[in-house]
């Protein structure tokens, strides 16, 4: 079923609360996977970049908006899904990639950043100016994040104005677990305070009509909280609703809103389904996608390995191992330990930073290896069973690594669409 996502305050006043699955990822196989549906479905497909993984000067893949956009759509025309049911979104979009900067230069940035998205067709907009710069504490209070907002939210009225299309919808609210999850085990941590939402929503309301933007709150659509849910590299604090209990009472209070969960990754149907159920309506998704992702390919070099002579031991495996200790600044701030627990965790920690080094030269080359080692083999059922039981339907044919690539991201994937009722 497809959904505008300023439909879902409504469903969920009518008693029908609906989800969208948000898909963070810039991985072409997750990205396949979540257009595939949307083209078997129908459903609305909601596709997000990050500030620092996509911006106006390349992000850490590379890209800037205009070329994330570009590759959605090629993508969606190679899977057959209608341009009309794909939704693009900025996350955090504010000055985070350059908070070393001072104020003036990071907001200069930050604007840049905001008008290329918003040029490229983005048009849902997370609005973080949360985070200090240069001289500033690391976090800032309510009325300096929301007039640095409204400011960034200023940028994207007269981009879309002049760009044309569709009035942006906004997302306001900083309250977020770290991106990529936390660094450490956690046994519990607490849901957003009700007062806290309340005095964020009043401040960007008052910011917003004193900068003659009442028209585009009118716009906001949801608000980021912390609903109680987390996962570290080693553990996953999945979702308790009655600790949740006031902050989603609250929700009743503004009927325009809902709520964006982040971090929602690895917390299965039924507590996914809660969420919906609870007014967290835009469930965020992206290291889960990329964990299975690297579960298969690791299950078919492990197949690759025992089925062909030629192939070798793990190649691929032990490529990635290279890759990331040669390049190792987007992990080694996050593992912790003795050097073999650093190991096991490059490769199958919950926040899955080896997502970061997969375009790598060395890591693409590996990759493409195996699947012109496998394709159009036959793997037997055994093999299967032990590598990767669940693929079981794949046996005793001829072999198309992508499509068992796509499956097992989409197997994920269906778990946000079945708790998400789409």
């Amino acid at each position: 079923m497809r959904i505008a996502l300023n439909e879902l305050a409504r469903l969920r006043r009518q008693g029908t609360p609906r989800g969208i699955p948000s898909v963070c990822s810039a991985h072409p196989v997750v990205l396949r996977a979540a257009l595939r549906h949307g083209r078997d479905t129908g459903a609305t497909v909601l596709i997000e970049a990050t500030c620092n993984q996509v911006n106006h000067q390349g992000g850490y893949t590379g890209m800037k908006p205009a070329d994330f956009a570009a590759l959605v759509a090629r993508l969606a025309g190679e899977e057959g899904c209608a341009a009309d049911q794909i939704v693009l979104g900025g996350d955090h979009l504010g000055p985070n990639p350059w908070r070393d900067r001072p104020v003036a230069a990071a907001l200069a940035e930050a604007e840049s950043m905001m008008a290329a998205y918003v040029a490229a067709g983005f048009r849902k907009i997370h609005l973080d100016a949360s985070m200090g710069c240069a001289g500033e504490p690391v976090a800032l209070d309510d009325e300096t994040t929301a007039g640095r907002a409204v400011r960034l939210a200023a940028v994207a009225e007269k981009t879309a104005r002049e760009a044309g299309g569709e009035e942006p919808v906004y997302i306001i609210g900083t309250e977020v677990p770290p991106p990529g999850g936390a660094d450490h085990a956690l046994d519990s941590i607490e849901p957003t305070a009700a007062t806290a939402v309340q005095q964020t929503v009043d401040i960007h309301r008052e910011f917003f009509t004193k900068a003659r933007l009442g028209d585009a709150f009118e716009r906001v659509i949801g608000i980021v909280v912390q609903p109680g849910v987390e996962f570290g590299n080693r553990n996953v604090i999945t979702y308790r609703r009655e600790k949740a209990a006031d902050l989603v009472r609250w929700l009743d209070t503004e009927p325009g809103l809902v709520f964006e969960a982040h971090s929602t990754d690895y917390q299965g149907e039924k507590p996914l389904a809660e969420l919906v159920e609870d007014g967290f309506a835009v469930l965020k998704v992206g290291p889960e996608l990329t964990f299975v992702l690297r579960e298969a390919l690791y299950a078919l070099d492990l197949i690759a390995s025992d089925l062909l002579s030629e192939y070798g031991d793990r190649p691929l495996y032990r490529t990635m191992e290279e890759v990331m200790v040669a390049r190792s600044a987007d992990w080694v701030r996050h593992y912790d330990g003795p050097e073999a627990e650093k190991r096991l965790l490059r490769h199958y920690s919950l926040s899955d930073r080896i997502r970061y080094y997969w375009p790598d030269p060395a890591a693409t080359a590996a990759v493409e290896r195996l699947r012109s080692a496998l394709a159009g083999k036959s793997i037997p059922l055994p093999l299967l069973w032990q590598h990767l039981p669940a693929a079981a339907h794949f046996a005793d044919r001829p072999l198309d690594p992508q499509e068992l690539l796509i499956w097992r991201v989409s197997e994920s994937l269906s778990t946000y669409h079945r708790a998400c009722q789409a």
